[in-house]
């Protein structure tokens, strides 16, 4: 018997279940694929250090050294930030002890005389408990053991991704026009990377900037930690304002009352509402043509798949998973216009189908 095609459906269902057996193998591997994906995204951000090095005719190995040494000095840079807000914070807990108790108390009576049951008050005043918060850092600590460990990989993968990336750059001498489409995307896919991250560590310094200078202003304890936290989680989109915004104010709450935690919440509102949320999306979408709900979306998605690396690297994933399944399908135009690619023109991202041929029409008078 003929076989016969298979039918839309058909591939509809194989398509999902190809991908849902990828997510798996992702979410089983993610110790290994969030150290590969960090390292590949550092090689991409720091390779065009490469590009004046070969340009003054020195040899391809020299330029493969400066990407990894730039590579590696950002990763430095960045634990050592985040070891001396660690280290600041642990030590702002241990010289906070009494007020955090006294605020705790304070609170858990208030709650009793709203008539709140007693579990409730018990977990508000474990929030402000020193030992929990202070075994809180230590978990941080474990966590950062496990960064510790996966930033090994890292740097290994740098070193091999790297090399490759200097051979890689021949690909469009070596195949010519032949493999075009394809190297223009990774090309794009590239530039959309250090597009993004250059945005958001530019906005990042600005936000961290401002806001550890407001809380010193106003005499909030540590202003420096707060600002590298503004800095790091301004790299997680939509979210990362909140998760900056919620430690500095219950300090705030402890070292000055409700009036002074209200005023870092205000301060935080207008600073970094008005620059993260009404000015620096628009950058980020000239950068990246990602819309704004997969950019949400894409945060949730890819911490749920690879872990806590997975809202740093999301958007970055999310632009690999629309250059290697849709920028490559001619039907999937109005997809990729859907998720924000502006290089897609709607009247060429959802063709208007052929139009069905129907009985020749007759004229009025005239016999068949």
């Amino acid at each position: 018997m003929p076989e016969t095609a298979p039918s839309s459906t058909q591939r509809t269902l194989v398509t999902l279940a190809a991908a849902a057996v990828v997510l798996a193998a992702l979410f089983l591997a993610r110790d290994i694929v969030g150290p590969l994906v960090l390292g590949a995204v550092l090689v991409i951000i720091c390779d065009p250090v490469r590009i004046p090095i070969e340009r003054r005719g020195w040899p391809r190995w020299a330029g493969t050294t400066a990407v990894i040494v730039v590579a590696y000095l950002v990763l430095a840079v960045m634990g050592v930030l985040l070891w001396v807000a660690g280290v600041q914070f642990a030590q702002l807990v241990r010289d906070s002890a009494d007020q955090l108790r006294q605020t705790g108390d304070d609170i858990v009576a208030w709650l009793r005389s709203l008539g709140l049951e007693a579990q409730a008050a018990e977990v508000v005043n474990d929030i402000f408990e020193p030992s929990a918060l202070l075994s809180l850092v230590g978990s941080l600590g474990g966590t950062v053991l496990a960064v510790a460990t996966a930033l090994f990989f890292v740097f290994a993968y740098i070193i091999f991704m790297a090399a490759d990336a200097a051979r890689y750059g021949d690909a469009e001498r070596a195949f010519g026009a032949a493999r075009l489409p394809t190297i223009t995307r990774v090309r794009r896919f590239n530039v959309g990377v250090r597009r993004y991250y250059l945005v958001n560590a530019t906005f990042g310094a600005i936000v961290a900037v401002i806001d550890g200078l407001a809380l010193w202003a106003v005499g909030v304890p540590a202003p420096v930690v707060w600002a590298v936290l503004a800095f790091v989680t301004n790299f997680i989109p939509n979210i990362g304002f909140v998760i900056g915004l919620i430690p500095p104010a219950l300090l705030a709450l402890v070292v000055g009352g409700w009036p002074l935690m209200l005023l870092v919440i205000a301060i935080y509102c207008v600073v970094n509402v008005t620059l993260q949320v009404l000015v620096q999306p628009k950058f980020v979408s000239d950068a990246v043509d990602l819309s704004l709900t997969l950019s949400f979306f894409s945060v949730i998605f890819w911490t749920f798949i690879i872990g806590p690396l997975g809202a740093i690297l999301s958007i970055p994933l999310t632009l690999l998973t629309r250059a290697v399944v849709l920028e490559g399908d001619d039907r999937a135009g109005w997809l990729r216009w859907l998720s924000g690619d502006r290089s897609v023109a709607p009247s060429t991202a959802s063709p208007r189908p052929a139009a069905v041929a129907g009985p020749p029409e007759h004229d009025e008078g005239r016999t068949p």
